[in-house]
């Protein structure tokens, strides 16, 4: 990458950061604002996806599916209503955040020069990382005692039966190219979401050149993003 594509990543990066720390998502108390979450990602998506077909794609994937209801899980990180946009847009605010530690390290590797990132790269993969979960989780109740001894029914999540799944990143692939079919030539993105989960997702075939996606910088960012929104600020 050239020394101005590396500026207008990082300046790009720190730009949504902006747009992220506006919206206060994250409380001084280690609460969430929930209702900011939709209007910080749709403030961050006019930003950054230019092609305005793509974006407008993208703006009614979000809206048409449960994207802005669903837990994150069933019983981990961001297993309440809302949970699956709350860590999405944490992941974004992750990578983002390490964005410039962890690429500029990586420039100045003998691997630096074979690879061109965009911060729509890094805010895409982000974003759709879980898209997999979307219409994944169904509600369903058990019978439990409330605090005075009665037994009432109490919903809780569960994926669903009926569900199609070809494994949590590549499912997140297949949607990520029906919004974006763009990325199809993008396969530094395409391999970021498909192995943002590291070895925990894969086939047995797979692990054996598991080794050569972590070429790709964006994998380990995104590894790295995912994790610490979901053990750090713990969602």
């Amino acid at each position: 990458m050239t020394d101005f594509e590396k500026n207008d990543l990082f300046n790009d990066c720190y730009e949504l950061l902006d747009i992220f720390k506006e919206f206060e998502v994250v409380q001084t108390n280690g609460t969430f604002n929930m209702d900011s979450i939709k209007p910080c990602v749709t403030e961050m998506i006019d930003y950054i996806i230019k092609d305005q077909t793509e974006a407008a794609s993208l703006k009614d994937f979000l809206d048409n599916t449960d994207f802005w209801t669903a837990p994150a899980s069933t019983r981990f990180h961001g297993n309440f209503k809302g949970g699956l946009s709350l860590h999405s847009l944490l992941v974004v605010k992750q990578a983002l955040a390490f964005a410039k530690p962890v690429l500029e390290n990586f420039f100045a590797t003998p691997q630096g020069e074979k690879y061109t990132i965009t911060a729509k790269d890094v805010f895409v993969s982000a974003l759709c990382h879980d898209f997999c979960k979307t219409g994944f989780y169904g509600v369903e109740y058990r019978n439990t005692k409330d605090i005075t001894g009665n037994w009432v029914k109490q919903p809780f999540y569960k994926s669903r039966a009926e569900c199609r799944n070809l494994g949590h990143g590549n499912e997140s692939v297949l949607m990520m190219l029906k919004v974006f079919p763009s990325m199809i030539e993008n396969r530094m993105v395409i391999e970021a979401v498909s192995r943002h989960m590291g070895f925990s997702d894969l086939s047995e075939s797979e692990t054996y050149n598991y080794s050569n996606f972590l070429e790709n910088p964006l994998v380990i960012l995104l590894q790295l993003a995912d994790q610490t929104a979901a053990n750090w600020i713990g969602a």
